[in-house]
């Protein structure tokens, strides 16, 4: 196991011994972190796309600016 890892799996262990209204207070926390915020929709859109097909950045680029 990774140091990521296991760092990983030590706050989790450790957020599921809270008591369910301790574990809402850290969430709602994360949830008013901007930044937090941010990378937790990136992380959703990335793992919600991640079986679409591939394209180049040229075609990509080359769509945009048809509009």
């Amino acid at each position: 196991m990774t140091v990521k890892k296991a760092t990983a799996e030590v706050f989790w262990t450790a957020f599921r011994s809270l008591t369910k209204e301790e574990r809402d207070a850290v969430v709602q926390k994360l949830l008013e972190d901007s930044e937090f915020m941010e990378d937790l929709t990136d992380i959703v859109i990335l793992k919600q796309r991640q079986n679409e097909p591939s394209r180049s950045l040229d075609d990509y680029l080359a769509d945009r600016k048809k509009y």
